[in-house]
Parts: structure tokens; sequence; C-alpha cells
């Protein structure tokens, strides 16, 4: 496996209001800009960017953590899952960041991972800095 992917980026909302914007098909949708499937229960099958991804929901903690396992349509039959995590921390009233870290990514979807989904290089978290007050 490769190294582990770390991003983080500030934001002027509340952590709670991230995490919910992350569990919700619309706006995940509108942030990442393909269809969206997503639930906060443990266990629950979740598909992102029109299909290009999906996995599982392992862990939530409200308003505070995400854990989910991945797979891109570049992983290989005996690729194992690669797992996301997303942590949602506080930084005031209306201010928080998000660290998302995301290990096991096979070295042939590295790449992938660090833009999956943006359709212009740009990192999830700085997609999620551009879009997230579009709605």
């Amino acid at each position: 496996m490769t190294r582990p992917i770390r991003q983080s980026v500030t934001l002027a909302a509340s952590a709670a209001s991230l995490y919910r914007m992350y569990l919700n098909a619309k706006t995940h949708a509108a942030i990442t800009g393909g269809k969206v499937v997503v639930s906060t229960r443990r266990g629950s099958k979740f598909s992102a960017f029109g299909g290009l991804l999906r996995g599982r929901t392992l862990h939530t903690v409200p308003g505070r953590l995400i854990v989910q396992a991945w797979r891109s349509v570049s992983f290989r039959k005996h690729d194992v899952d690669s797992t996301l995590v997303l942590r949602f921390v506080p930084l005031g009233a209306q201010r928080a960041r998000i660290e998302l870290t995301h290990v096991d990514v096979p070295p042939h979807d590295h790449r992938g991972a660090l833009r999956i989904g943006t359709g212009r290089g740009q990192n999830i978290p700085s997609r999620m800095k551009v879009n997230s007050f579009r709605n």
C-alpha cells in the first residue's frame, strides 16, 4: 500500500453542520458534483461520484467523525477496501476543520484518490470549501 493521504480545510461553519452536509445525499452531491447515496447507519452501503466510488459506512460519531470503507472503479478484485476517516474539529461556534485521512489506497489508485470527483484537480476538502455554501 501507499502512504496515507491526509488533507484538511478550515471552514466558516460548525463541525455539526459540516458533518450533516457530508451525510446528506443532496448536499454531498452538490459538493462533489455527482450522484450520491449515503446514510448515517453503521454498515449501510453508499456510492458517490455517480457510482465511481462505493463502500460502507463503518462508524459515525454525530457531528465529529465518519469512518467509511471505500472502493473505486479502479480497484482490482484482490485489493482490500481503503478506509476513509473524516474528523470534524470544532474551532468555534461557526468555524471548524475537516481532517481527512485515507489509508490502504492501492498504488494504482493513489493519484485518483487524491483527485476523485473533483473534475478540476482539487482535493475533497478544497472542493468543500468552494462549494459548501452554494445551497
